[in-house]
């Protein structure tokens, strides 16, 4: 292998990157390790519109305090974050107060990150980072009538976790702090399927579950889902992590390759460069 490929690992690489939120960022990261990049931000995360449910939330949880707390995202935690520090005051003490007496219950990395900035830990971390992961680990803890805190992954109500503490006899107190939102307009999105399905691309690498359900929604608006997936079939697909990866099985897409454990854009490249240098692409 020459320098220059040492230096640029994925150059002749093209990675298509519905990446939002940190679009650049994780664009930016390819770029330098040579790989051309197309970029399409398929949705956007906003702060929910039903600012007024949040709002009670917290008052509530001020208030009342929890005996647990459920954090399926470090996004979730960063927007409660965000509407305690608007509110002023000591809202964002008495919230962190709050939380640091409940038990905390992480269903992966992003939100024991977020939970250090509070100087706060997680306390029984999910066996995998998915639902089921979270309710394994919950298990065998005896719930009845704690009031357990459940931040959800988008607007998800993720109705087989609500179960679960319902069996468990639980008092849920769930909050849903952020939408995802569409952002790209349906004729970029249309390209960027141009591409995947004229096999322009190497690879696509997704980071979120909501990117996969918005670029099929506007294939089967056009009548291509069958060929996009035709397409996906024949190319590298990467995940960022097992949600991701589940969603993408769901069309019937295999995935290619995702991080082992540390499920973030860094080990995502990584993986990205490994592949694509035992696959000898000049």
């Amino acid at each position: 292998m020459s320098e220059t490929r040492d230096a640029t690992p994925l150059a002749g690489c093209r990675i298509g990157v519905p990446e939002s939120r940190q679009l650049d960022l994780f664009a930016d990261m390819l770029e330098r390790r040579g790989a051309e990049v197309l970029r399409c931000p398929l949705v956007d995360i906003r702060d929910t519109p039903d600012t007024q449910h949040v709002e009670q939330w917290l008052d509530d949880v001020v208030e009342q305090g929890l005996d647990d707390m459920i954090w399926l995202t470090g996004e979730g935690l960063r927007r409660l974050r965000g509407f305690c520090e608007r509110a002023g005051g000591n809202r964002m003490a008495r919230f962190a107060q709050r939380l640091g007496e409940a038990r905390t219950i992480t269903r992966g990395p992003k939100p024991v990150r977020e939970l250090r900035a509070l100087q706060l830990r997680s306390d029984v971390p999910a066996t995998q980072p998915t639902t089921d992961g979270v309710i394994e680990a919950l298990q065998a803890i005896d719930l009845v009538g704690h009031r357990v805190g459940v931040q959800l992954y988008g607007t998800d109500p993720n109705e087989k976790l609500m179960a679960f503490l319902a069996d468990k006899q639980a008092v849920a107190l769930p909050v849903a702090p952020y939408v995802y939102a569409d952002e790209a307009e349906e004729p970029q999105v249309a390209d960027f399927i141009d591409r995947i399905v004229g096999g322009t691309l190497d690879a696509v690498a997704f980071t979120s579950s909501p990117q996969v359900k918005r670029l099929y929604k506007v294939a089967r608006a056009s009548g291509r889902a069958d060929a996009l997936t035709q397409a996906m079939q024949s190319l590298c697909v990467a995940a960022v992590g097992p949600l991701v990866a589940e969603r993408l099985q769901s069309q019937g897409i295999e995935v290619t390759l995702m991080p082992e454990s540390n499920y973030f854009m860094k080990p995502l490249v990584r993986s990205l460069v490994t592949h694509f240098a035992g696959a000898g692409v000049s």
